[in-house]
């Protein structure tokens, strides 16, 4: 890594079919840093998504998706190390050393667990101990800055905790990631108002059958303010999607004629649909392309984890060392 170059280390869960909120939430600013001069590591966190046992076949399925999704998107495997989490087993021989560091009360503190239980979800151990897998996701690979939303600032201070707790008992050996918050990321509102989730059912796919997707847009919830009338558009999530794909000038257009009354919000929602056919079209084509040569994709992800294997093995090396083992 060229001196003054940063490690940028994200993963995503292959849990479901990709929506709008994970493009723009997570995807598109993802892939924008790659023209940041920053080294990039992306990784499919596929044993992440073992804590909810999902079906076997339908979870090599979905990470594949997600490769070819982010792949169409127009993640660069020449400018990103792009793998799945599950072809570096080296991560799971620093999560047992991490575990051995663990103090029970910190994974206890842990909010996300306590809300997924709270949704119904089977207690497990790989639920309660994930932020230890999170966190040798992270150092493994010297990673020096992570992206995170604001509500997930809390998983990053454990792994920034024990990288300082390893620290202190075996010397600097570990790098003390830094959080990246994404402030400017808007929520992405689903078809009900709340944030766009699959655990609410109220998502857009990314890639959805067109016509299914236009019906979806049609469905999203509005105010019951007559079409001849005024609307406020900062508390439209039809106006809010909007504005996630146009341009400043068809922004304007559109908050114009929402002030000016005599629009209907059918009208509004066939300018999104209309906007996201346009925005996803060449996308949509180099998807096609992608799933027709499955080889391909997995030549990129087979690339990227013999890339990331390089670093872990590495990073495991100075830590079997360190701890005296091997």
């Amino acid at each position: 890594m060229a001196e003054g170059r940063k490690r940028v280390l994200s993963g995503i869960q292959p849990s479901g079919t990709l929506h709008l909120g994970n493009y723009f939430g997570m995807m598109k600013p993802s892939i924008e840093l790659q023209d940041s001069g920053q080294e990039c590591f992306y990784f499919i966190a596929d044993y992440h998504a073992l804590t909810q046992m999902p079906d076997p076949k339908q979870l090599r399925e979905r990470s594949v998706g997600v490769a070819v999704d982010f792949l169409a998107c127009g993640l660069d495997p020449e400018r990103t190390t792009f793998f799945r989490q599950s072809d570096v087993p080296e991560v799971h021989e620093l999560t047992w050393i991490l575990s051995c560091l663990t103090p029970v009360g910190l994974l206890e503190r842990c909010h996300s667990y306590k809300d997924k239980i709270a949704r119904g979800l089977v207690p497990n151990h790989g639920l309660f101990s994930y932020p230890v897998l999170m966190a040798a996701d992270i150092l493994i690979y010297g990673s020096h800055l992570v992206p995170v939303g604001k509500d997930q600032k809390q998983h990053l201070e454990v792994t920034r905790d024990l990288a300082i707790r390893f620290n202190n008992a075996y010397g600097e050996i570990l790098v003390v990631p830094e959080a990246m918050i994404r402030d400017e990321v808007a929520v992405v509102p689903g078809l009900d108002g709340q944030k766009m989730s699959k655990s609410y059912d109220n998502t857009i796919e990314l890639f959805g059958e067109p016509k299914a997707t236009r019906q979806k847009i049609m469905r999203i919830v509005t105010d019951s303010t007559p079409m001849e009338s005024p609307k406020n558009p900062d508390t439209c999530n039809v106006f809010a999607l909007y504005t996630l794909m146009a341009s400043a000038a068809e922004i304007a257009d559109l908050r114009a004629r929402y002030l000016a009354g005599g629009m209907g919000y059918g009208h509004a929602k066939q300018a999104l649909a209309e906007k996201y056919s346009q925005t996803f079209a060449g996308l949509r084509e180099r998807r096609q392309e992608l799933l027709a040569d499955p080889r391909r994709v997995e030549d990129i992800l087979q690339a990227g984890a013999a890339r990331a294997r390089a670093v872990a093995r590495e990073t495991l090396n100075r830590v079997r060392a360190a701890v005296g083992v091997g």
